[in-house]
C-alpha cells in the first residue's frame, strides 16, 4: 500500500491539469469497487457515511467520522478526500485542532464547510475558520490539500457574486482547493474558476451524463458525486426489500 505522503503527492498533482471525477464512497465495500473501476481518488461522504450507520446527514460525531475516515483510508491505495462537515466546531482555533486530527487519519485532502447547522458563518468568521484549518495542518501535514467549501445549495436565492466572493475569501485564507455546490450557471462556473486560479475548482454531480465535459470545458479540474452514489444504492435496496416485505404474512 503506497505510504500517505504518496498518496498526497499523487492526490495534488491530480489537480494540477485536465480533470478527474472523484466519487463518494462510504464503507470498504464501495471504496474498493470504485478503485477496481479505475478511479485515481475517492472522497467520503457525510450522507452516506451516516446511512451505512442508521443515522441521518449531520448526526454523525466528531470521533464516529475519524473512525470513518482511518476505515476509508485503510481499505484503499487511492487518496481519499474527507468530506469534514464543518469542522465540528464554531470557533476557529477549535476547528483547526479538528481539521489536524481529520489529516492525521491519512487523507489526502478534506473539506471545511461555511455552514453551522443553521446558518451561513459571517465571511470573515469562515475564513479565519480556513486560516486556522491550514495553520494547524501544516504543523504536521503540510501536504494535505485544503478544501474551502461555499454551502451555496442551502440558499438557491443566495446571488452568484456573493458566492464567488466568499470563495476568493477562503482561497485567500489558505485553501488550496474551492467548492461550491449549488453553483450551476456556467458563466458563474467559469468566473469561480478564473476568480481563484490557479486553485483547482470542484463541482458536484448528480447527473451522470454530459454535462461533466462540460463543466470541464469551463476550467474544473475535479467533479465529485456527493451522497448520490450511497442514494442509489440505498433507494435500490428499499425498493427490493420492499417488494419483499409485502409477502411477509
Amino acid at each position: 500500500m503506497p505510504d500517505i505522503s504518496r498518496k498526497r503527492a499523487d492526490f495534488r498533482a491530480l489537480h494540477q491539469a485536465g480533470f478527474f471525477i472523484m466519487p463518494n464512497a462510504w464503507d470498504i465495500g464501495s471504496s474498493v469497487r470504485l478503485a477496481r473501476l479505475g478511479f485515481k481518488a475517492i472522497a467520503s461522504t457525510s450522507a452516506g457515511a451516516a446511512w451505512a450507520i442508521g443515522k441521518e446527514d449531520g448526526e454523525m460525531t466528531r470521533d464516529e467520522v475519524l473512525a470513518h475516515l482511518r476505515m476509508l483510508v485503510a481499505a484503499t491505495d487511492l487518496p481519499v478526500n474527507a468530506d469534514f462537515e464543518n469542522g465540528f466546531a464554531d470557533d476557529p482555533e477549535a476547528v483547526g485542532a479538528n481539521a489536524a486530527l481529520a489529516a492525521a487519519t491519512g487523507v489526502a485532502g478534506l473539506s471545511i464547510e461555511d455552514w453551522s447547522g443553521s446558518a451561513f458563518y459571517d465571511t470573515a468568521l469562515a475564513a479565519e475558520r480556513i486560516a486556522a484549518s491550514r495553520a494547524a495542518m501544516d504543523r504536521e501535514h503540510r501536504d494535505a490539500m485544503l478544501i474551502g467549501r461555499h454551502e451555496k445549495f442551502r440558499d438557491p436565492d443566495e446571488p452568484d457574486s456573493a458566492a464567488i466572493a466568499r470563495a476568493i475569501a477562503y482561497a485567500d485564507a489558505g485553501a488550496d482547493c474551492l467548492f461550491v455546490p449549488g453553483l450551476k450557471d456556467h458563466g458563474a462556473v467559469r468566473e469561480l474558476v478564473a476568480a481563484v486560479a490557479p486553485r483547482p475548482v470542484n463541482v458536484v454531480v448528480y447527473q451522470y451524463d454530459d454535462s461533466i465535459p462540460r463543466y470541464a470545458a469551463l476550467g474544473v479540474r475535479r467533479f465529485s458525486t456527493g451522497g448520490s452514489l450511497a442514494k442509489i444504492a440505498w433507494t435500490a435496496f428499499d425498493e427490493a426489500a420492499g417488494t419483499l416485505a409485502a409477502f411477509e404474512p
